[in-house]
């Protein structure tokens, strides 16, 4: 069973910085893409950034310039560098696995169970 994993969440003030990270554990070979998506309250779920084994990365435009998505792909996980921070970042924070290579199969896509980030004006 895959499992993945987010930490890092928490409150800071407007410009601070927050670091994610997210752990993919399990019987995985290789993960073709990860990265981070977030659900702000009364919103729909929204991609912040993914980043593929290659080193292919894609950004939202709301972020690009202030987010940066890094993995380490030997140990299967992902950070997101979250500086310049503003209000409208506020949101649970999920991290994806896209594309889990284990013995049983290639799957789409596991989900962690998020991690809250809050950001004061």
């Amino acid at each position: 069973q895959v499992q993945v994993v987010e930490s890092g969440g928490g409150l800071v003030q407007a410009g601070g910085s927050l670091r994610l990270s997210c752990a993919a554990s399990g019987s995985i070979f290789s993960i073709y893409t990860m990265g981070w998506y977030r659900q702000a309250p009364t919103k729909q779920r929204e991609l912040v950034a993914t980043l593929t084994g290659g080193g292919s990365t894609n950004y939202a435009d709301s972020v690009k310039g202030r987010f940066t998505i890094s993995r380490d792909n030997a140990k299967n996980m992902v950070y997101l560098q979250m500086n310049s921070l503003k209000p409208e970042d506020t949101a649970v924070y999920y991290c994806n696995a896209h594309g889990v290579v284990t013995a049983w199969g290639t799957w789409s896509d596991y989900w962690g169970q998020g991690t809250q980030v809050t950001v004061s004006s």
